[in-house]
Formats: C-alpha cells, structure tokens, sequence
C-alpha cells in the first residue's frame, strides 16, 4: 500500500493559502446548498450580509421589494460559494478535474413556492472562472414521498390540476475540467494499477446513479450535515483520479473524503469551517487509532484562526480572518 499523506484544515477555503498552485489532481465535494433552510445560519455567518437581508426581508411589506431581496440573498450564497470554485481552479493542475455534488433547492418564501436551481448557478459561475464543463451525474436518492407538515405528501393540490409539484427526488453530481485533457507518462504503472474493471465502468459511467441503503449507516449528525455516502465519494475518487493523487474536498463535512482517500491510496487535503465536526471527522478516520497503530497514512490536524468554534455557553462564533495555526498529526 502507497504511503499517504492526509491534511485536514479547519478553516474557512474561501482562502486556501496551505495549498499551491496546480498541485492538486482532483477535487470531490459537496457544498452547503444555497436556500436550504438548515444552511442560511452559515451563509449569515460567512456573509455578514445575507444575515442582514434576511432581517430585512422579515421588516418588508412591499411584495416587489421582498422578491428582489430574495434574490439578492441567493445570489449572494453563490457568490461566496464561487470563492471556494476560483480556489480550486487555482490549485487543479492542468486537466485536474472538479466534482461538485449539489442539489436545487425548493422553498416558501413571501408565500411563494418556488425552485432555486442551485446547480446552474454553480455552472455558470464555473464556466466564468474559466473551468470547462463535462457531461454531468444525476444521483437518485433513496427517497420515499416527500413530508408536509411532517406527513408524507404530495406538493400542490392533491389530484387536481394544475397546482401540484414534481418532486425532486435527484441531485447533481456536476463535473468541470481545467485546461486540456490530463497528460501521463507512456506506461504510467500507477494509472494502470488505477484501472477500474468493466463492470465498474458500465455502472460508473451511466448518467443515472441509484444508490440507495446509505442513509441507515449514516449517523444523525452526517444526515444533519447533508454528508453524501461513501460510494459517490469511492466512484468519484477511482474515476478521476489515480494512486498517489492529491484529493481535495474544500467542505469537509464529516470526513468522508478523506476516510475514502485513505483506502483509495490516494493523499488528500480537506477544509471544513466548523471546528465542532473535527471529532467526526477523527472518528470517521481512526485518528485515535492511527497515531497508536502503525499505518501506511499520516494525518495532519491544522487549526486556522478564521474556523467556526462553540464557546463555551455561547452560540458558535466567526473568530477574525487571520493565518496564526496550531496542527497535530497522527504518524502512520
């Protein structure tokens, strides 16, 4: 088993000042969604603006001036979200490749039922950046008929036309290019030790991915935090990349990046903003574990002064953007 190296940085990666330019080979991640509701306290917190307009948007009684902010609240997340995208495209190496796994979101807002199609959003401000983008992944989630009012229901008027929804019931898996088209040594024995069967390929390389039975092995904290399964992360990582890459996930979440890495043999840099995972994280990955057992990995802990923390009997704060660190690692 190749010897690899694991980074986890709790920090925000609007800025990832610990990686280089065109170091990395992949990117594999899955972003909070803009407009979801378990998401607007980090974008508010991120963006001190978006907190501001949704104050707003509580104070306003003129209906035109409530649908404006609405959009600017929304075009906003994106904005920030597109920070992250012009840092990876920053540290991809010339035809590294970038996996964003996101989902539209639909919501009540002003009395209005509407779809933010979160997944355009991120195209088009992918393609501005400068990535250039490939045929995308729907991934039918295990889901059952969506719940109203805690029943499972149907969104509309029942069986009567025309006011009832469709159901999402997939998300995206959007895949971007930088440049031109990855080069590799004749014969490269990595790549080829890389390669993935036929029948791997015939399921991998479908546009419709069903998988289903993840959510009962997620803990409640991971379907909290939106975490995608290990199995979209493993098909990602063996496509796109080879042993001995470097795998960049810019939201972290709880880990799961870097866990499927490990296995995969392929070295990994993680960023998550919410220092109240980081013992997710470590579970997830067997830090404990790791720094007793000797191991064919070494993982690196790096605490960046700009990361989210809970104070004690006091609501998560925004610590100022500064670069002091403290790190700890666990030696394989």
């Amino acid at each position: 088993m190749l010897k690899t190296e694991h980074k986890i940085i709790l920090g925000n990666s609007e800025q990832m000042s610990e990686v280089e330019d065109e170091s990395v080979h992949l990117m594999v991640t899955s972003p909070p969604y803009p407009m979801i509701e378990i998401w607007d306290n980090l974008f508010g917190k991120l963006d001190s603006r978006i907190a501001e307009l949704w104050q707003k948007l509580k104070v306003k009684s003129a209906e035109e001036s409530k649908e404006k902010l609405v959009i600017e609240i929304y075009y906003l997340m994106h904005e920030n979200l597109a920070k992250v995208w012009k840092e990876v495209y920053r540290v991809l190496i010339d035809g590294g490749i970038a996996c964003i796994n996101i989902g539209d979101a639909t919501r009540t807002i002003n009395n209005r039922f509407r779809l933010f199609p979160n997944h355009s959003k991120v195209i088009e401000n992918c393609e501005k950046i400068g990535f250039t983008t490939l045929p995308h992944i729907l991934w039918k989630k295990p889901t059952t008929k969506p719940k109203y009012k805690g029943k499972g229901a149907f969104l509309g008027s029942g069986f009567l036309p025309p006011n009832a929804y469709v159901t999402l019931d997939c998300e995206f898996i959007l895949i971007f290019r930088k440049g031109d088209l990855r080069k590799f040594d004749q014969k490269d024995p990595l790549r080829y030790e890389s390669a993935f069967t036929k029948e791997e390929r015939d399921v991998w390389f479908t546009q419709i991915w069903d998988i289903v039975g993840t959510k009962q092995t997620r803990s409640e904290v991971e379907r909290r935090i939106a975490a995608f399964p290990e199995e979209v992360v493993y098909r990602l990582i063996r496509m796109f990349s080879i042993k001995g890459d470097i795998v960049l996930d810019p939201f972290l979440g709880s880990g799961t990046t870097t866990k499927v890495a490990i296995e995969c043999e392929r070295n990994s840099i993680g960023y998550e903003i919410d220092e109240n995972l980081s013992n997710l994280i470590k579970k997830k990955i067997n830090f404990e574990q790791t720094s007793l057992i000797k191991k064919p990995w070494n993982v690196t802990i790096v605490k960046r002064d700009d990361r989210i923390k809970a104070k004690k009997g006091s609501r998560m704060v925004m610590t100022p953007q500064n670069y002091r660190t403290a790190s700890y690692s666990s030696e394989g």
